[in-house]
């Protein structure tokens, strides 16, 4: 048997629920590759992020010639992996290729290079989801597409993030709400990087905004727990099909997406995610510029509507997660043009909004 972590259990359960197809187990050797140079199985569907099932050396040579291995998490039986390949893989190519980098302060980088010595691939059976703290949250893609039919809703938009809300991604939501019927508001809620917002931050805001700013009948909140990895544009694409598995039609990336420091280009995973077709991916990206607050427009808009970006930047304002974290950290006072006041209150009464 093999004991699991919570962050290899997530992948078990979301492999098990459907929210990772067209996976129905972890990469073998052969996947693994394909995927990483190619963003594609080796069948040619597109999949652009590996999951993987990491092992330690002790345990290769205790498990290497099983046929079946029972998984655990936290003592109890969660799932069950009949092992196709057990490898080790080039770790340094590995890293260049999924995040652009080999550089070991890069979250994502040290994450994937501190795994375990061997990667164990094959199909896996999901026998028992535990409860987690944010299980009253989280909803199975059947569960969202049920949920999507009985409210009568065709086109339904997905929105990923792992920060509490602010206006520029309001901004984001409610313009893609205007083409569609509702919207999944999906916080992941997995392992991030100390000081990103911890998932109780991102869910008092997000209640507190939708309960004040949002037609009930057309929001869907509920949690993706998975872990972040800071991937940028692969980790981008990798986003959207997650959602399509969910019953997404249509799925936003803005500025930056699932980027980390100065690592991507702030609009990198707009051009990756033209380098496949609509069709092959199952779902509609819209790719989305960066709002920001103009004093000039006295509004929240973008460099498609506002002229004032680049021949007038005193008058703009740039809004991001990083910017807001710093805000309520140094506890000051955030233009009500930035942050709904409701939510920084709602924050703001947490003991902790951040991971340590």
């Amino acid at each position: 048997m093999l004991h699991l972590d919570l962050d290899q259990y997530l992948e078990l359960e979301k492999i098990g629920i459907g929210a990772f197809a067209p996976l129905t187990g972890f990469m073998d050797e052969d996947d693994f590759w394909s995927c990483v140079r190619s963003g594609r199985l080796k069948n040619g569907s597109v999949f652009t992020i590996p999951i993987v099932l990491d092992i330690s050396a002790e345990d290769h040579a205790r498990i290497r010639t099983k046929t079946s291995i029972d998984l655990l998490y936290d003592g109890v039986l969660v799932g069950r992996l009949r092992p196709s390949s057990i490898f080790k893989p080039d770790r340094r190519e590995a890293t260049r290729l999924i995040f652009g980098t080999d550089d070991s302060e890069h979250p994502g980088v040290a994450h994937f290079c501190g795994l375990g010595e061997y990667f164990i691939g094959g199909e896996i059976e999901l026998l028992e989801r535990v409860s987690l703290p944010f299980t009253a949250y989280e909803r199975t893609p059947s569960e969202t597409k049920q949920y999507f039919a009985q409210m009568g809703w065709k086109t339904i938009v997905g929105f990923q993030t792992r920060n509490a809300p602010h206006r520029a991604h309001e901004y984001l939501q409610k313009a893609a709400l205007e083409l569609c019927d509702g919207i999944l508001i999906q916080p992941l809620v997995g392992r991030k990087k100390p000081g990103d917002f911890n998932p109780t931050a991102v869910l008092t805001g997000y209640d507190a905004l939708i309960q004040h700013y949002y037609p009930a009948t057309r929001v869907l909140l509920a949690v993706l727990s998975t872990v972040m990895r800071y991937a940028g544009p692969r980790e981008a694409v990798f986003h959207a099909i997650v959602r399509r598995n969910y019953g997404c039609t249509h799925f936003i990336v803005g500025r930056d997406h699932a980027g980390v420091g100065s690592y991507y280009d702030k609009y990198a995973a707009h051009k990756y995610v033209e380098t496949f077709d609509a069709s092959e991916l199952g779902i509609t990206v819209l790719r989305m510029r960066g709002p920001y607050l103009c004093l000039k427009c006295d509004s929240i808009t973008t460099d498609k509507t506002c002229p004032h970006g680049d021949s007038h930047p005193q008058y703009t304002r740039q809004i991001s997660g990083t910017y807001i974290r710093q805000m309520l950290a140094d506890d000051v006072a955030i233009d009500e043009r930035v942050i709904r006041p409701e939510v920084v209150e709602a924050v703001r009464l947490l003991p902790s909004p951040f991971i340590s």
